[in-house]
Parts: structure tokens; C-alpha cells; sequence
């Protein structure tokens, strides 16, 4: 249990003192945020603002996980694992996609970055890379970090995809949820705020897994899982990261994480939810983020087809922008809709282990 406090506690201590340096320096530097034109009229004053704050997000994740390894290594066989690695890994893979987008913003002084072919192609060689990985480094109980079969509070038997469909689906499910952060990523604090409810909801089921792993004893309702406890220290430390970056992010905001951090957030919350065996209930969890994302794909396709507008303007924050809605308004009542999602998902969770304990 120390071990994850000191996980959250330094990675919301490194988030909080560094994202003011890193706001001097983007600013000094001119790295500003580029505004769409047909965005909310509002939005045009937040022009310049510093971006690329993610950088800030995925150091202080990566630092709060390192750190609190420090403090167990005179504990054998508590070093850093397979599953926690990869996680990390695909966050940063992930958040240098999106810092090559968010710099070609700023190199070229508009709001589109990279092209969509480039992007899907990065998020394509960062995704599958986690996903052939994650098939692998068994441990003792020859337990991979993923498995192949489609899970959702644990593995589904009768759904088994094999290492192929596991990697095509892992590949979509890790594209979608970081396409799904960095379209909730339009309002200030938005992202950032709802990314540490998702993050929170992890470090509470990981570590009840690890409470209730089979490896370690037999007890009904365990969860057959690689590194829960490992897995832990990496969903508190981005809930730190998230909190800390949030002080100076939320409205008016004073740098913004950009596409370096959307990105990185949705690998890390998609990473989490493959290694924890919980990918539908990602959807449960982050169900904000899943609507922002339905509200685009409708309003695309239903424009194609008719030339009309489901929604005033898409994505689904901005809706409520343009029907009179203030953007704290927004913001803090979306915040709610993640709590509730999140309060419902681990509701789910829970009911399911009490099903299978027979209590």
C-alpha cells in the first residue's frame, strides 16, 4: 500500500511543480496553441496559449513509477514488470505521436498537425507493438501481460480470438480510446479531469486483483492476471499526474496537454484496461469519452448522407458550448458524468466478483 501512495504522491508532486516550468519554457519558446476557425468564437482568445503540456503528464507518470520502485528495492521480486513496462511503454509511444502532431501545429502555425494516414500509422506501430509484446514474457505461472480471448471484468471463455484477432482488436480498442481522449481534449481541465477518474478506477480494481490473485492462493473469484500490484503503481501514478497537471490546467488555463497528452492518456487508460483483463469495462468507465467519440462518428455520417446536423457542432462539448452552456458549466458537469460512469463501472466490477464468490 505505501508503494502506491508514493506512486500518486510523486507523480502529482512532479506534475504540479513542473508544469510551470514547462509553461515558461513553451512559452519563451513560442510553442502556442493554434485555434480552429469554426470552433467556438469563445475559443479564439486562448490563442497562443502553451501546448504540448502532456510531456509534463507522461514525465510524472513515468517519474511516480520509477520513484516508488526505488523505495522497494531492498524487497525481492519487486522490481519493475513486464505488464507495468508496457503500459508505460505504449503511453509514450503514443504521447511522441502526438508530440509530432502537436509540433507541426506549431511549425507550420495551424491547427491540423499530421495528416490522419500519418497518425493512424504511428498509433498502428505503437499499438501493435504493445499488443505482439503483451503476448509474451510469461511469468511463473506462465501468465502473459494480455491474453487472447475479449474480456470484460475478466476473460470471456467462450470469446477466444487468437494471437492474430488479438492484436487487430487490442489495435483498434488502443486507437479508439486515444482518438476518444484527444477529441474530449476541447474545453479546459476536461480531459485531464475525467483521465484521473478513469486512472483512479484502476488503481482501485488492479489492486483489488491483486488482493484476489489466484497466483497467490486459491480463493473463489480470483483473478487470473500478470503484475496486478505493478499494474497498480502505474494507474496511481498517472492519477497523480493527472491531478497535478489539472491545478494549472483547469479554467482559464494556462498551457493545455495537447495531442502529446490525449494520446498518451488514451494508450495509457486502453494499456491498463488489456492488462487488468477489463477491456469492455473500459467502455463502462470511460463512457464520456466514448460518447464524445459517438457524437462525431453521427454527426460525420449523418451530414454525409443528409447535408444536415444532428448536433450543433461536434464534438459533444462543444454542442452545449453553441445551446448556451458556459465552459465551466460544461466542463464540471461532464466531470460528473465520468464520476458516474466510473461509480457504475466499479459497481459492475464488484457485483461480478461478489457473483462468482458466491456472496
Amino acid at each position: 500500500m505505501r508503494s502506491i501512495l508514493i506512486a500518486a504522491a510523486f507523480g502529482l508532486i512532479i506534475s504540479i511543480l513542473a508544469t510551470p516550468v514547462a509553461v515558461h519554457l513553451f512559452r519563451r519558446k513560442g510553442f502556442g496553441q493554434e485555434i480552429r476557425d469554426d470552433g467556438p468564437e469563445s475559443h479564439l482568445a486562448k490563442k497562443g496559449t502553451p501546448t504540448m503540456g502532456g510531456t509534463v503528464i507522461v514525465g510524472a507518470t513515468v517519474g511516480g513509477y520509477f520513484i516508488a520502485h526505488l523505495f522497494l528495492i531492498d524487497q525481492p521480486g519487486r522490481g519493475p514488470s513486464a505488464s507495468g513496462l508496457l503500459v508505460l511503454l505504449l503511453m509514450v509511444g503514443l504521447g511522441t505521436v502526438g508530440f509530432l502532431d502537436d509540433y507541426l501545429k506549431i511549425r507550420f502555425r495551424r491547427s491540423l498537425g499530421l495528416n490522419k494516414t500519418a497518425k493512424l500509422v504511428g498509433q498502428l506501430v505503437v499499438g501493435v507493438a504493445f499488443a505482439v509484446l503483451a503476448l509474451n514474457f510469461p511469468d511463473e505461472a506462465g501468465i502473459t501481460p494480455a491474453s487472447e480471448f475479449v474480456s470484460y471484468v475478466r476473460d470471456i471463455g467462450p470469446l477466444f480470438l487468437g494471437s492474430i484477432g488479438f492484436v487487430v482488436l487490442a489495435y483498434l480498442f488502443i486507437a479508439g480510446f486515444s482518438n476518444a481522449v484527444n477529441l474530449t481534449d476541447g474545453l479546459d481541465g476536461l480531459a485531464a479531469g475525467c483521465s484521473a477518474m478513469v486512472c483512479g478506477a484502476y488503481t482501485i480494481i488492479s489492486f483489488w486483483q491483486f488482493t484476489h490473485d489466484c497466483t497467490s492462493e486459491f480463493l473463489d473469484g480470483c483473478y487470473t492476471v500478470r503484475d496486478p500490484l505493478d499494474v497498480t503503481l502505474v494507474a496511481a501514478a498517472g492519477l497523480g499526474a493527472c491531478l497535478g497537471f489539472l491545478w494549472w490546467n483547469t479554467s482559464p488555463a494556462r498551457i493545455f496537454m495537447g495531442d502529446t497528452g490525449s494520446l498518451a492518456l488514451g494508450g495509457l487508460l486502453a494499456g491498463l484496461a488489456v492488462v487488468t483483463r477489463t477491456e469492455l469495462l473500459l467502455v463502462v468507465l470511460g463512457g464520456l469519452f466514448v460518447a464524445v467519440t459517438l457524437s462525431v462518428v453521427i454527426q460525420v455520417a449523418f451530414f454525409r448522407a443528409t447535408r444536415r446536423r444532428v448536433f450543433r457542432m461536434a464534438p459533444l462539448h462543444h454542442h452545449f458550448e453553441l445551446a448556451g452552456w458556459t465552459e465551466n458549466t460544461v466542463i464540471v458537469r461532464f466531470w460528473l458524468v465520468t464520476g458516474m460512469s466510473v461509480a457504475f463501472g466499479l459497481g459492475l466490477f464488484y457485483a461480478d466478483w461478489l457473483a462468482i464468490a458466491g456472496l
